[in-house]
């Protein structure tokens, strides 16, 4: 296990065993235990073999000896018999925001509530009133919660959704028979959250014997034809869809496998417009089924130069291909560096010089490191002193690593009044500021736009960092004016971030496009905590691509040089 996983396990045993009533001095250990792997500087199999865990500020022996087991086998008994003792049931409850471990265990212990079920019925009969720690106010925020657990239900992540599709698609493509297959659906047009896995394949007899196939994902539910659709759900409600079609049809398959339903709908009217028929076998011209092997062979019977799958939302994109007006969208390769980067100075888990090796590894030209500043103290927010500490390692860094430009940065809060972290003298001393609200999210509309709008106006500002505040399935974005704030940092060139988190994906592509024709220049952040984040950067691109993005209009796309400028031109 890595720091990170380790960090990950010594707070589930804390969680686990504040559910199990076990004292809290034991909880606070561990969660302790835990802040401290995460901000260890060196290696941390190194310091188990070295005997050195002791000697890290919050371990003691038992967490040590807990660290110990997982980074050599991986497990730990400790945290195996809290799983088994905890029943799943109080896991579940905490799914609902604003309902933590104390909480549960009470409505467990007082109500046996066991369930998501029950407690919206407990809710329904009014229950939660009378119960020590709850009241009126408290069940009317669990009922919030419950809806939108119930809203999020049988959805998941791209970040989840995409790691496996691809291994599911390396099983296909092994099995004897297999001609061809392709990732299809929501995960293949980049959807930031969707509740199936779709695969395409081409197979010899597609209408004949599904054996092999159900042998292989069991459960199936299928419906003959063609293509033959075969249906199964996996753990948690996620749903994967087997489409089997032959070679001649593959195209037309995957087109249709891949959707969306509204962009399918528009290509149909546009097919029958030309006195065409588009059917998920292929495209009819006089009833004559024509060889559709390909996408692009669709497409091109239809006249349109091929579109690219994140674009096939129904919202613009044929229009736009009749015109000759698609996007050339920014790809991978394009990417020169990145920015929102963590290290173990705050709450990221490697070192400076880690990070820029991995940077280096990647083919970046530059890394913006840039940890949190004063007011996260939850998350390890620098100090002054830190700063001055930081910035003498960095410049260290920049002489022993000449090929990899390394600019300094830091993610400031944005306080309650819309100032930034640190007073404009230690500001002016960065390279370059990520401003970002971490803290009261529940202001107006009105006052959380002021708020931003009034961080922006900073001149020490150089980006607004995850804009809308939303976590993916956990948290709502707060309420802003989303039209202001894209005026504003087009007007007064403040970059806006995409943050390549899978749990955030945030500025939402739908935004991303409006962004670009306001002059909004965007920079894909991975908000890298580990050297395994970096790579979330591909998430990022997927979201760019999907908002209709172009190389140049993302920072990442430009010369080490190019960035320099643009990172003082507000200066």
């Amino acid at each position: 296990m890595d720091k990170k996983a380790v960090a990950a396990a010594l707070e589930e045993i804390a969680l686990l065993s504040e559910l199990a009533g076990e004292n809290p001095f034991k909880v606070r250990a561990y969660e302790s235990g835990a802040r401290a792997v995460l901000t260890f500087p060196g290696d941390l199999a190194d310091a188990v073999q070295r005997g050195e865990l002791c000697n890290i500020k919050g371990i003691g022996k038992s967490i040590a000896a807990v660290i110990a087991e997982l980074t050599e086998k991986d497990e730990s008994r400790t945290l195996q018999k809290l799983r088994e003792k905890i029943s799943p049931g109080l896991l579940e409850l905490l799914q609902v925001p604003g309902l933590g471990p104390k909480k549960a265990k009470i409505l467990y212990d007082k109500l046996q509530i066991r369930s998501l079920g029950e407690l919206e019925y407990a809710i329904q009969e009014n229950r939660l009133v009378s119960l020590p720690g709850f009241g009126a106010r408290t069940q009317e925020k669990l009922k919030s919660g419950l809806e939108r657990v119930k809203r999020y239900a049988g959805l998941f992540r791209l970040g989840d959704l995409l790691p496996l599709a691809q291994e599911l698609l390396n099983q296909l493509r092994g099995q004897e028979g297999v001609l061809r297959a392709e990732l299809a659906g929501g995960v293949r047009r980049g959807l930031e959250v969707d509740d199936a896995i779709v695969l395409v394949a081409a197979i010899p007899e597609p209408e004949g014997s599904l054996s092999a196939y159900e042998r292989l994902f069991t459960g199936f539910h299928v419906t003959p034809g063609l293509p033959a659709h075969l249906e199964t759900t996996f753990t948690k409600g996620m749903r994967f869809i087997l489409k089997l079609t032959n070679l001649e049809s593959f195209g037309a398959a995957w087109l249709f496998g891949t959707g969306s339903p509204a962009h399918l709908d528009e290509l149909t009217e546009h097919a029958a417009q030309k006195g065409l028929r588009l059917t998920p076998q292929g495209l009819f011209d006089q009833g004559q089924l024509q060889p559709s092997g390909q996408e692009e062979d669709i497409y091109r019977g239809l006249g349109l130069p091929f579109i690219p799958p994140e674009l096939r939302e129904g919202l613009g994109e044929i229009e736009a291909a009749v015109q000759g007006r698609l996007p050339l969208l920014i790809q991978a390769d394009d990417i020169q560096g990145c920015f929102h980067v963590h290290s173990h100075y705050s709450d990221g888990v490697n070192s400076l010089a880690e990070l820029v090796s991995a940077s280096r590894e990647r083919g970046w030209k530059y890394l913006g490191l840039s940890d949190h500043s004063q007011s996260a103290y939850y998350a390890g927010g620098l100090k002054p002193s830190d700063l001055a500490r930081q910035k003498a390692e960095l410049e260290d860094l920049r002489r022993a690593n000449p090929d990899i430009k390394i600019f300094w940065g830091i993610e400031s809060d944005i306080l309650g009044d819309g100032s930034l972290d640190y007073p404009d003298e230690i500001l002016k001393d960065f390279d370059f500021i990520i401003a970002s609200v971490h803290s009261q999210f529940r202001l107006t509309r009105k006052e959380m736009t002021r708020r931003i709008i009034q961080a922006m106006a900073n001149p020490h500002c150089t980006m607004l960092g995850h804009v809308s505040g939303r976590l993916l399935l956990a948290r709502e974005p707060y309420e802003v004016d989303l039209e202001e704030i894209l005026e504003f940092a087009g007007q007064h060139q403040v970059i806006v971030e995409l943050n390549a988190s899978p749990y955030r994906l945030d500025l939402d592509w739908r935004w991303l496009r409006r962004a670009k024709d306001l002059g909004v220049l965007i920079s894909i952040n991975p908000d890298a905590h580990s050297l395994r984040d970096l790579d979330d950067m591909a998430y990022g691109v997927i979201a760019a691509r999907k908002g209709w993005l172009e190389a140049a209009d993302v920072l990442n796309t430009c010369s080490p040089g190019e960035v320099e400028a643009i990172l003082k031109r507000r200066s």
